[in-house]
């Protein structure tokens, strides 16, 4: 396969290379097969009808080779087109730090999320949570070790969603979100303090065990709410547990934010 073909000169060029190759692939198949088939003597008197059926043979041949070589390499082509295309997409969701999905990558699939649920009938609950007092943390104890701080909740966040069903990502910095759908506002609030207790630990590494917790918020989706509205509602029962002394969990329902911690 081509490793450069970034101009349109190097297009003309490997096409006119393909071309000369084809053409003479085709010449020296056509050659031999004569050869083979009528002899070596240009002056022999050879039937209309042998000349005719050898001369479509040769064709019918070469054009068969030609596609099917042509057509394999374009379905590698393609294929190596669509895997660096998922890879792409997959990185442009994905952070690299902690393995979840970005931004970019929630938003899409808790949209998708969102209205599936709506047609289902089902409730849906978001969830904000951020690392309590983060900046302390780097400033303390250094930026090498509040990335294996935000690595090592990832990865509590990670196994807790995939074991209950739960979508989860890296919002920003500090801060990730969930989506839980189907459970009811108990439900939620009881994933929520287990995550608030199985984020509660000592992160070691540098030599140094530096102490974590996090605040978490729960919104429940309103009837004719969109995804940004559910993530506000969230957002702000964040905030309020931070108010209340961080490490719990707020969940505001449709009438008023409710501290569980």
């Amino acid at each position: 396969m081509p490793n450069s073909i970034v101009t349109r000169r190097d297009v003309i060029r490997y096409t006119a290379g393909r071309v000369a190759i084809a053409g003479g692939l085709t010449a020296v198949v056509t050659m031999i097969f004569l050869i083979v088939d009528l002899g070596t003597d240009p002056q022999a008197l050879v039937p209309v009808g042998k000349v005719a059926t050898a001369s479509m043979i040769v064709a019918l041949s070469v054009s068969i080779a030609l596609s099917g070589a042509l057509s394999f390499r374009s379905a590698l082509l393609m294929r190596q087109l669509a895997l660096t295309r998922a890879e792409l997409m997959r990185v442009s969701r994905t952070d690299p730090l902690t393995g979840l999905l970005n931004r970019r990558g929630f938003d899409e699939a808790a949209a998708l999320l969102l209205a599936q649920a709506s047609a289902a009938g089902q409730r849906v609950v978001a969830l904000m949570c951020d690392i309590d007092r983060f900046k302390a943390i780097n400033d303390r104890y250094g930026h090498d070790a509040g990335d294996r701080v935000l690595a090592r909740i990832g990865d509590i966040l990670r196994d807790f969603g995939t074991h209950n069903d739960v979508l989860i990502a890296r919002h920003g910095g500090e801060e990730f979100a969930g989506l839980m759908l189907d459970v009811s506002d108990e439900e939620a609030t009881r994933y929520a303090l287990a995550l608030c207790r199985l984020c509660s630990t000592d992160v070691a590494g540098g030599g140094v065990d530096v102490p974590v917790t996090m605040s978490f918020g729960l919104a429940t989706h309103l009837p004719g709410g969109d995804l940004p509205a559910l993530m506000r509602r969230a957002d702000q029962a964040l905030y309020r547990a931070k108010d209340l002394g961080r490490n719990c969990v707020v969940q505001i329902d449709e009438v008023e934010a409710v501290a569980v911690c």
